[in-house]
Order: structure tokens, then sequence, then C-alpha cells
């Protein structure tokens, strides 16, 4: 099973070249089977870049899931630190094998009735 993921463009553009190798959430897939990850970048890009296989999900509390990603986290402490303040738990999805499509796609090329998730959204 696939998951369609919002990314912001800096962030998306870490990730295909390898920079950031972990896509830290507030929450994760309920549904198991989840195997790969399909990049939507975020306005301005607004279009599907690319798709990346889950090699693990990281889960613990933030300190926690930073000591064991911040090598590789492509993002600062301080905005890792915002992003999760008040939260008891961290998810980090390390990246796997990572495909930047030659041509981006639009939302409809996934399928009709598709929207750009507010967090993810099963395929």
């Amino acid at each position: 099973m696939n998951v369609l993921l919002s990314i912001k463009p800096e962030f998306a553009d870490k990730i295909f070249n390898g920079q950031k190798k972990f896509e830290f959430r507030k929450n994760i897939f309920k549904k198991e089977g989840v195997t790969k990850v399909i990049v939507y970048a975020t306005l301005p890009v607004g279009k599907v870049i690319g798709e990346f296989s889950i090699d693990s999900i990281i889960e613990g509390r933030p300190d926690s899931v930073w000591r064991r990603t911040s090598a590789h986290a492509g993002i600062t402490k301080r905005f890792f630190s915002e992003y999760f303040d008040g939260r008891e738990k961290a998810f980090a999805i390390k990246v796997g094998e990572a495909n930047l499509y030659e041509q981006p796609l639009s939302l409809a090329d996934l399928g009709s009735g598709i929207s750009a998730p507010q967090s993810y959204r099963y395929l």
C-alpha cells in the first residue's frame, strides 16, 4: 500500500538529493503494510514529484527520536523542537530508495477526486 504525503518543496528537494533521510510526522499511518510514500510537493510547486520506499519508522519521545535521526534529519534542531512542541510522541519515516520523477504529475494523474492531503492519504 502507498500513501500520498504533502511535503514542503525545500524538504522534498533534500529528500531527493540525499540530504534528508528522515521525514518527520506528528501522526503516522493507521493501516499496516504501507511500503511507499508518493511525494506531493506543496505550493508553489503543487505537483507529485517522486516517491520513496519506507525503510523503517522510528517512534518515540521527540528528544529520543531527535537523538536517533539528527545526523541525517535535513532540518535544524530548532525547527524540529518547534514542530513537536507539546507533543509526547514523534515519528520519523526513514527514507529508503528514492525516485524523483522525470516529469512531475498533477494530483489528477493519480485518480479522480484526489486532493492534497493535510497529513497523508492512502492510495
